[in-house]
């Protein structure tokens, strides 16, 4: 499609006409205005007869009012919103460069040693981690023992393997007896931007991926 000066003047001319069209139906005062007018045009016509009762009057002012006056919180409900929105990426914008801990099973690689964190529901007798490549290979046991319940870390040697270290994954097994206990992966990824998404701060992690910040288990 070609766009002419023209064309865009027409459209530019639809959209504004749109916007007034859309704020004047959504203004208070405007509402407020519309209902005076036809409130003078009703006494102007009403029959004299049979007058507008002074309580149909009063019923119908009151009722404006209080439609003016939903409608004004609802617009100042939204500009606080957006207000809160800014002061949110203003603060997440202090987070960029810090790591933080979120749920995920990626092990972090350093200097040829692996970390990883876990989180367990309740007390487990016997605790082990399993090491594997994104394929499922398994590359490795730990016989981590006994564990209270809370979050932990591990350590694994990475320094033989020869391929992507950032792609190892780890999972964990916990039982007490008999009985599985709950655990949940946890990876260590520092904050490289932050942004909003339907009034919710977001960060955008080192190792791929966007996390709402209610899901941040720690900030390190």
């Amino acid at each position: 499609m070609i766009f002419s000066a023209t064309n865009v003047a027409n459209t530019t001319s639809t959209v504004d006409a749109t916007a007034t069209k859309s704020n004047a139906a959504s203004d208070p005062n405007a509402a407020q205005d519309r209902f005076l007018k036809l409130l003078v045009a009703q006494l102007n016509n009403q029959d004299p007869m049979n007058p507008l009762d002074n309580a149909q009057m009063t019923s119908q002012m009151a009722q404006i009012n209080t439609v003016t006056g939903i409608q004004q919180l609802n617009q100042t409900m939204q500009g606080m919103a957006q207000q809160f929105s800014a002061l949110q990426v203003l603060q997440g914008a202090s987070m960029i460069g810090r790591s933080v801990v979120t749920e995920g099973n990626q092990i972090s690689v350093q200097q040829g040693v692996g970390r990883g964190m876990f989180e367990l529901a309740g007390s487990a007798g016997n605790v082990t981690v399993e090491v594997t490549t994104p394929g499922g290979q398994l590359l490795g046991t730990m016989d981590l023992g006994a564990k209270d319940a809370g979050r932990h870390s591990f350590e694994w040697d990475a320094s033989k393997y020869q391929g992507d270290a950032s792609a190892l994954r780890f999972k964990v097994t916990a039982t007490n007896g008999s009985t599985p206990v709950a655990s949940t992966a946890l990876m260590q990824s520092k904050v490289v931007s932050a942004g909003a998404s339907n009034g919710l701060l977001t960060l955008d992690l080192e190792r791929g991926g966007t996390v709402n910040y209610s899901q941040v288990r720690a900030i390190l």
